[in-house]
Parts: structure tokens; sequence; C-alpha cells
């Protein structure tokens, strides 16, 4: 025989909020770092092909690529610590 736990009529089942919540911004701060950086790259790749430049574009865009998605993380985590507030 076993014997179960008595349940307590204060706790409530777990809820999915926290984990979809977390998800969600897992996958913004994703695109938010990965959309500038590779296309900062494939047109500085772009750019040295049609210039014949290479590579100081793709390092050009590369960096500014980088930056740009520096600071859409930067805004979100500003944004994410307002809404904790």
């Amino acid at each position: 025989m076993t014997k179960s736990l008595p349940k307590s009529d204060d706790q409530s089942p777990p809820t999915l909020q926290p984990v979809i919540l977390l998800l969600g911004t897992m996958a913004d701060t994703t695109w938010r770092m990965f959309v500038p950086t590779i296309g900062g790259l494939l047109l500085g790749v772009w750019g040295d092909v049609s210039w014949g430049t290479k590579p100081w574009l793709t390092v050009l865009g590369l960096v500014i690529g980088t930056a740009l998605a520096a600071l859409l993380v930067r805004k979100q985590l500003q944004n994410v610590k307002t809404n904790d507030k």
C-alpha cells in the first residue's frame, strides 16, 4: 500500500507562464543577435565581391552588425528591467 501525501488547499499547480516568458525572451534575444551580425557580414562579403575590396567591407560589416546587435540587446534588457518594476 502506498500513502499519498495530503494536499493543502493553498498550493496551486505550477503554470507555464514563466517558461513561455523565458522562451520568448530567448527567441527575441537570438534574433536580435543573429540577424544584424550575419546580415552585416553577408553585406560586407557581397560588397567585397562586387567592388574588390576584400576583406575590408566584410570586417566593417561584421563590426557594424555586432555593434547593432549589442545595441538591440541592450535595449531589450532595459525593457525587461522596466517591466520588472
